[in-house]
């Protein structure tokens, strides 16, 4: 094998993951032009190009899909093995990269890194937060956070948190301007935040239950977000009637900022759960990551 093309071969795979040189940079702590560089010297020794570029973006060619995906496996193994090797002499060190929706990071991770950081100090964990809820593999990551229903079965997956209630809320000011609604059908007379779905694009029904059946209510309102916290945020000023999950919100609610409303019709959902491919259960990261979520109890 051509030994010039090893150094070059993060940048490869990062762009790959990306489809971006500006974010690959950024991934890396690289120039762009630099990064730029290391994909022409590589494509240069191949002889083929392995992106196609424009001046919008960026897609792997037939060659770069398979350079890429041998090249990252590749990657993958000597970090795993390298990993291991410093964890044999007792230190957890490298990067692990988890993707999460917000109301993981809010309700989970937060305890989780302070007992990682005080454990492994050598372990750099970086968390993208991810309402879109992504594919983790393909986005490069070693794990995910999700609710269970959500999971791929072919996943090993670790509860982080006890189910909890998808509720309705509202601001004392809120009803004290436009009342409390005394049923499902109530709804459609007052403002509620609606919310769309990142990964879909559609604007998402409230799933509630209703007689003991579980329903799916379309409503309206002056407002729509694509964020969980910030539909929490809306409510407690006072805008309308706020769609969440109850962990979110009990602080608020304890306090008397926010007032749950119709609590016949909560649904319980599964819980966040910790999540990753079969072939990274043994790797020090996880470990150390399991066992400071275990931690908490």
């Amino acid at each position: 094998m051509d030994r010039t093309l090893l150094p070059h071969l993060p940048a490869i795979v990062a762009v790959a993951r990306h489809r971006s040189f500006a974010a690959a940079a950024a991934e890396l702590g690289m120039g762009a032009s630099a990064v730029s560089h290391a994909v022409r010297l590589v494509e240069d020794r191949l002889g083929t190009p392995l992106f196609r570029r424009t001046t919008r973006s960026v897609a792997l060619t037939e060659a770069g899909e398979r350079f890429a995906a041998v090249a990252g496996r590749a990657l993958e193994e000597i970090g795993g093995v390298a990993a291991t090797l410093k964890a044999g002499q007792g230190e957890v060190a490298g990067l692990l990269r988890i993707n999460a929706p917000r109301i993981a990071v809010e309700l989970v991770m937060a305890p989780i890194l302070a007992r990682l950081a005080r454990a492994h100090p050598a372990l750099t964990v970086e968390v993208a937060s991810d309402d879109a809820l992504g594919d983790i593999v393909a986005g490069g990551f070693d794990a995910g956070i999700r609710l269970g229903e959500m999971i791929a079965a072919d996943m090993v997956a670790m509860r982080l948190t006890p189910p909890f209630q998808a509720i309705l809320v509202a601001s004392p000011a809120y009803l004290a301007e436009h009342g409390e609604p005394a049923s499902i059908a109530d709804l459609a007379r007052h403002n509620c935040i609606g919310f769309r779905l990142l990964a879909s694009g559609r604007v998402y029904a409230w799933e509630m239950q209703e007689g003991g059946r579980d329903v799916a209510v379309e409503v309206a309102g002056t407002v729509r977000v694509s964020d969980p916290g910030f539909a929490r945020d809306l409510a407690l000023a006072g805008i309308g009637i706020a769609y969440v999950f109850e962990p979110a919100v009990r602080g608020a609610i304890r306090e008397g900022r926010l007032r749950q409303l119709l609590p016949g019709s909560a649904i319980t959902e599964p819980g966040l759960f910790l999540y990753y491919p079969k072939r990274l259960a043994g790797t020090p990261a996880i470990r150390a990551f399991l066992a400071a979520a275990r931690a908490g109890g």
